[in-house]
């Protein structure tokens, strides 16, 4: 599973597939995350310098954190494609196929002069969390999100 956590400052991305709870998480921030509470992470409830520091601190990669430089993602259905906002600009988009069972990312761009801001992962993560929500797989094609889904062993 996949999700993205996101105030007005930054996202943490939360991949389960890599968590083998450590439990640093939680006794780092313990009212941001908290296991059993659904979302078990709530940015609200915390600072995010301090968030940060815990983040940071995940042992299995399983969190990560990116500052949000203004940047909106949102989710456009009825394109196929999450896309990167700033201001009424689009700086980027993730695009994909639902063919009902799975959405297959297929392509994903971020307008160089907004490279290395974490934006592209928060693109295929924003698809990707719409997908599992929808209980559809993911088939990740574009090297990119191959790159960013892969699991590690």
């Amino acid at each position: 599973m996949h999700r993205l956590y996101e105030n007005d400052d930054i996202t943490v991305f939360w991949d389960s597939d890599k968590c083998f709870h450590a439990k640093r998480c939680v006794t780092g921030c313990p009212g941001v995350f908290e296991f059993g509470r659904r979302p078990w992470i709530d940015l609200s409830r915390g600072k995010n310098p301090d968030i940060w520091q815990t983040v940071k601190k995940c042992p299995s990669g399983a969190l990560d954190i990116v500052y949000n430089h203004d940047v909106k993602i949102e989710l456009d259905e009825e394109n196929f494609r999450s896309i990167a906002l700033l201001g009424e600009i689009c700086i980027g988009e993730c695009d994909y196929r639902d063919d009902g069972k799975d959405f297959t990312i297929y392509h994903t761009e971020v307008d160089p002069a907004y490279s290395d801001r974490g934006i592209a992962k928060r693109l295929v993560f924003k698809v990707t969390e719409a997908a599992e929500k929808r209980k559809c797989g993911v088939i990740p094609v574009c090297s990119y999100a191959v790159r960013v889904l892969q699991k590690k062993e």
